[in-house]
């Protein structure tokens, strides 16, 4: 006879019904035969029941069971033994000896919810955001599992009854919950709603589905209560057709006037379906432009009517609604959390995860939402929520920015609203939240994509619009270098020229390198809407134009008021209301240019930006900002940045050194210059960042490039020298104008053009002095690494140029050797720490004078505060004694590699890898210090051990991501049932126990270490050295350390054994002939090419499918980067499977998919 026990980890599992495997015992009637365990395949007991009959199963032995399971099993058969816990295998002895009593049916719950699609659950009256339904039909009408606060949980009789299973603030309290259970056909087999009463049940008490109970102990009220107090009209939608039926409605109300002028209160239903083709047409970011834009519609009388969709002048005049399960079928059906409609158009999305949870989970939840159903009307969606009820972001709907896009909202002081309830009061605020749709998401041309701007930014431009619409009053902005300063000053310039009594907007630089850089970035905001002046003639054209916008820079402006040719050209509009945005206004807004500009220009208001403010303490002539321009508006300090995860803070290193050196010390610039190279790559993480390196002077800087060229470095190293300063100097003198050079002595132009040579030479280009402005503009892009076809600059030698203004996101360190003090310095420095990614974690700063009093005033002047170990990174010595306690305390517990092994639970697993991520952090974050040795024997863990620990690491993600591919690619595996994924199923969430894990898998990447980068150590191989068994072994083990490229090791290590090790000859001749890596790369293209298809084939035959049918599959693939498993799917139609085996075929189809997509997929 055959037993099937409902199993889990060596136990009887508690609910038959959820049971995700079964162990099966074939026994003689005394012993046991043979024993083996299978997965359920299914979920509900009309599966369960059916797959445990197909076996022949004779007697079940479970945990909990429901009258509906309990029942199925009756039909096929099978002897049911319930009420069981403890060991399986004892169990089954117990059976054996005739010792073991049924409990019978015990979860009477059970029977309506074992079938229930995932999601299916709705409330009565919901007023939870999150739609389980807890407590919503309580007596005092209350949401939360509250209508019984003296129930305790050790009554239950029902699934596994005593103390409660787990804690949380709702455990004890009795739920009632509304349902509707479901059949996979979609037959309703039964519905609390048809009954008139709700399932009521004991949370923690074991009397619900576990993942689901979980979920209700830390529940909160959620949106939908509040945001009905804040007079946001609720309206239930279950469906589309519903929502465009809302949306007729809701646009109909809006413009009611504009139809009443003709005599209409309504749309006809085919001028509705004219406004619907308008709307579905083009990309989400040509959509959010539809939004904001009239739609001239043609009624049916010949009539033109211009339809509004958003009324941005008046924001708080929308139509706002509320509401929540809105289900959506797209690619899967999905039912959303909460929806807020803004004239019948769903304009912003919640998604809203339990208390515990990651909030990142929430986000990746609307990343699947991207992938499997947003569409139609939900296309027009302009922000996201998330909240996991302590913690709540918002970010624009752009679905490529990346969870480190997520913001807190604050109050203009910079305190975050974390908590849901105090966020959902301010942010959602419906005036405020029209605003900010109708005027502060911003449609960024150059990227089309939708940005938002962060709490700082709003409050900044707020204040400025209100002194200009209020007072005559000048003021400056106060925000951290790094912040987002661009984006703010271009909001603020827009909306201040679209005031009726604003003539003009001038944005001013010091600079003409700021000066094109401003209005590129200006350009990619809104093309078009700003004019920029290559001199000073042109500059008096655009002041007499209908330009609104004006960007120049200081010399310019001043050349015109000061110099009678152009000021008696301009004197005109002398008078004119013209708002002044002066940026970086620390700089050069306090000398003669300054007070002639604001004595011209009579009517005028400034306001300047600047991170770094002069103070009485840094004021070189005694003058401060607040002296200039004013009080200060708004605050957004360093401090406040890093606290934002805006940007990163500061590692700052001291090289033995003194503040005053010799510049002209030859044995200690070799020295540094040696410093640098030989710590180059652990600085910038193998290359993958690049570095600045600022020195004292011009003659400096030309001594130290001919060092650095000395030593015969391996990195790219270039350098660029400044103009002349240009603080007291208009465009002649400086020839910024013609994009001329100018310096102290022909000999350092000599010098330059030198350095220039080498350049040209290192990049195939063809810069001279003459046209330097070119030379500096491929340096910028250069360092900024955002083209791959575009060879980097490694290290970049400076005197003052990208010392300010400058931002790229690979620049991670900054050399010093150069005297800096308070505003200077902290501009310096934050050049490195613009945040990108895990692994950059700070900006390093390594200073070869001895900086440190200058570097602990500047950033104690500029954080307003003492507290400097929140700018400014531990010294190595304390980092180096956390990472000891971490590696002491995770080497108790696994104290060797083969450890891991032993690890046969989900939560064990899950243990070890948290454990070992907090170890990858604090490894990534040890390594970029100076002082840190690989093996050093006083770390507490060995580099080796490091390593094998991180293969085990990996090894556990790699199984973890094949069995649930849609954390990783935003992707279910379709069934053709019509199951929710809105959420994923709570009780497999529990089950894996790794939901709610980020692996940090970018801190084991190298973007360095890519095919092209293994491609050149394949070219250097010598199949005849000595050596070449110690670096063939080196390629494998490089690819197998590294998370991306760990799959592909095996098809390379048989790419080498066919082109290296079976044809050494022929290889060592291609060698001889040319370098080898052209013709090496195509090699092995061909090889990819082959052996794909020989993977491909391999999996018809085994799976007997057409192998165009996989090929195809892999096209659409290569094409659209996105999976289409209904390809797969109609494919299995014609082998006529049942629906267990055939779930079973495309799960496992899919998986061998994409095990080919990764291992082949080389570029």
């Amino acid at each position: 006879m055959k037993i099937a026990v409902a199993y889990e980890n060596g136990n009887v599992f508690e609910h038959f019904g959820h049971s995700r495997q079964f162990k099966i015992y074939e026994t003689d009637g005394q012993n046991i035969v043979k024993e083996e365990v299978i997965e359920s395949e299914g979920s509900g007991h009309s599966a369960m029941a059916g797959l445990l009959a197909g076996l022949d199963i004779n007697a079940v032995i479970c945990g909990g069971i429901g009258g509906g399971a309990a029942n199925a099993l009756g039909e096929a058969g099978i002897e049911v033994y319930s009420g069981v816990s403890g060991n399986a295998d004892e169990a089954l002895e117990a059976y054996l000896n005739g010792e073991l009593i049924s409990e019978g049916v015990n979860c009477s719950h059970h029977s309506h919810e074992e079938e229930q699609n995932c999601g299916a659950a709705d409330t009565e009256n919901e007023s939870c955001g999150c739609g389980c339904g807890c407590g919503s039909d309580t007596d005092d009408g209350s949401c939360g599992c509250g209508s019984n606060e003296t129930s305790g949980c050790g009554g239950c009789s029902g699934c596994g009854g005593g103390a409660p299973l787990f804690d949380g603030a709702n455990v004890g309290k009795v739920c009632r919950v509304h349902y509707k259970g479901t059949f996979n056909d979609g037959t309703q087999f039964d519905s609390s709603y048809d009954r008139g009463e709700p399932l009521e049940f004991t949370c923690g008490a074991g009397m619900m589905i576990l993942g689901f109970d979980k979920a209700v102990a830390d529940m909160n009220v959620g949106d939908i209560d509040t945001l009905q107090k804040m007079n946001y009209e609720y309206v239930h939608i279950e469906e589309e057709k519903n929502l465009s039926a809302n949306f007729k409605k809701q646009l109909e109300k809006h413009n009611k006037k504009k139809l009443e002028e003709l005599g209409r209160t309504e749309f006809t239903e085919s001028e509705f379906e004219k406004i619907l083709i308008y709307l579905e047409g083009g990309t989400r970011f040509e959509k959010a432009k539809k939004l904001r834009d009239l739609f001239p519609l043609e009624l049916e009388s010949g009539e033109r009517l211009w339809v509004e969709f958003l009324n941005r002048t008046h924001w708080c005049q929308n139509e706002f609604q509320v509401s929540n399960q809105i289900t959506v079928e797209g690619r899967k059906k999905c039912r959303y959390d909460v929806t807020i409609l803004i004239n019948g158009l769903p304009l912003v999305q919640i998604e809203l995860k339990r208390r515990g949870v990651e909030l990142k989970q929430a986000y990746n939840q609307i990343q699947r939402y991207h992938k499997t159903s947003f569409h139609g009307l939900f296309d027009y969606i302009q922000l996201f929520v998330i909240s996991n009820g302590v913690n709540t972001r918002y970010f624009a709907n752009n679905p490529n920015s990346g969870f480190k896009f997520t913001f807190n909202w604050t109050d203009a002081a910079n305190v975050p609203f974390n908590d849901l309830e105090k966020f959902t009061t301010v942010f959602l605020d419906k005036c405020t939240l029209g605003k900010i749709i109708g005027k502060y998401i911003v449609l960024h041309e150059g990227d089309k994509c939708l940005m938002v701007l962060r709490p700082y930014q709003f409050y900044a431009v707020e204040k400025i619009l209100d002194r200009v619409e209020n007072s005559n009053d000048n003021g400056y902005i106060w925000h951290t270098t790094g912040a987002g300063k661009t984006l703010t000053s271009f909001k603020a310039a827009q909306l201040v020229s679209e005031l009726d009594d604003v003539d003009k907007v001038m944005f001013v630089v010091d600079r003409h390198d700021l000066d094109t850089q401003t209005q590129a970035e200006y350009e990619a905001f809104e093309p078009g809407a700003v004019d920029s002046t290559d001199n000073t003639d042109e500059l008096v054209k655009r002041l007499h134009s209908n330009s609104k916008i004006i960007i120049t820079t200081i010399q310019k402006l001043n050349a015109a008021v000061s110099k009678q040719w152009y000021s008696s050209r301009i004197e005109e509009i002398r008078h004119s209301r013209i708002v002044m945005i002066f940026d970086e206004c620390h700089r050069s807004h306090f000398g003669d240019c300054h007070k002639n500009i604001v004595k011209f220009f009579d009517n005028t208001q400034i306001f300047g930006f600047t991170g770094t403010p002069i103070f009485v303490e840094n004021a070189v002539d005694g003058h401060t900002t607040k002296e200039i321009f004013g009080n200060c508006l708004h605050k957004y300090l360093i401090k406040d940045a890093i606290a934002d995860e805006n940007v990163l803070g500061f590692l700052v290193e001291y090289y033995h050194g003194n503040e005053d050196v010799d510049n002209a010390d030859q044995d200690r610039m070799t020295e540094i210059a040696k410093f640098i190279l030989n710590n180059f790559n652990k600085s910038t993480f193998d290359g993958e960042f690049d570095a600045l390196f600022a020195v004292q002077s011009v003659p400096m800087l030309i001594r130290y490039y001919k060092i650095f060229k000395s030593l015969n470095p391996k990195i790219r190293i270039g350098a660029v020298f400044t103009y002349a300063a240009n603080s007291s100097q208009d465009d002649e003198q400086t020839g910024m104008n013609t994009g001329g050079f100018a310096c102290e002595s022909t000999g350092e132009a000599d010098e330059l053009q030198a350095i220039m040579d080498d350049y040209n030479n290192m990049y195939g280009t063809s810069f001279t002095t003459e046209n330097f402005r070119a030379y500096y503009d491929d340096i910028n892009l250069r360092m900024k690494k955002k083209k791959a076809d575009m060879k980097p600059l490694d290290l970049c030698l400076v005197v003052g140029m990208f010392l300010t203004g400058f931002d790229s996101k690979k620049l991670n360190t900054l050399y010093v050797d150069k005297n800096m003090e308070y505003h200077g310095l902290l501009q310096a420095f934050s050049r490195t720490n613009r945040v990108l990614n895990e692994k950059k974690r700070f900006g390093k700063v390594v200073c070869f004078r001895d900086l440190k009093s200058k570097v602990d005033e500047s950033i104690k002047l500029f954080s307003n505060s003492n507290n400097l170990e929140d700018i400014v990174r531990p010294p190595f010595d304390d980092v180096k004694t956390h990472y000891q306690e971490l590696t002491k305390d995770f080497l108790e517990h696994y104290p060797e590699p083969h450890f891991v092994d032993y690890l046969q639970s989900e939560d064990d697993k899950k243990q070890f890898i948290l454990a070992f991520r907090d170890i990858i952090k604090k490894h990534a974050e040890i390594q970029v210090y100076d002082e840190f040795e690989e093996d050093a024997p006083d770390l507490g863990m060995t580099e080796q051990q490091f390593m094998d620990f991180r293969s085990k690491y990996l090894d556990i993600y790699d199984s973890f991501a094949v069995k649930n591919d849609d954390l990783k690619k935003g992707y279910q595996v379709p069934e053709e049932d019509l199951s929710m994924v809105g959420e994923p199923d709570p009780h497999e969430e529990v089950a894996t126990g790794m939901g709610d894990i980020d692996f940090c898998l970018e801190l084991l990447h190298s973007d360095i270490i890519n095919v092209a980068y293994i491609l050149e150590l394949i070219a250097d191989l010598n199949p005849y050295s000595e050596d070449y068994s110690e670096k063939r072994k080196h390629i494998i083990d490089t690819m197998i350390k590294d998370v991306e490229l760990r799959s592909k090791a095996k098809l390379i290590d048989g790419f080498i054994q066919k082109n290296v090790d079976d044809d050494r000859d022929n290889f060592m001749v291609r060698k001889q002939k040319a370098d080898g890596t052209s013709d090496l790369e195509e090699r092995l293209n061909n090889y990819i090419v082959t052996e794909r298809n020989n993977a491909v084939n391999t999996l018809a035959k085994d799976e007997n499918l057409d192998v165009s049918v996989l090929n195809h599959y892999l096209s659409e693939y290569d094409y659209l980067q996105k999976e289409q498993p209904e390809i797969i799917q109609e494919a299995l139609k014609e082998k006529h499977l049942g629906l267990i085996k055939k779930r079973k075929a495309l799960t496992r189809i899919l998986d061998k998919l994409r095990s080919i997509i990764r291992t082949f997929s080389m570029y």
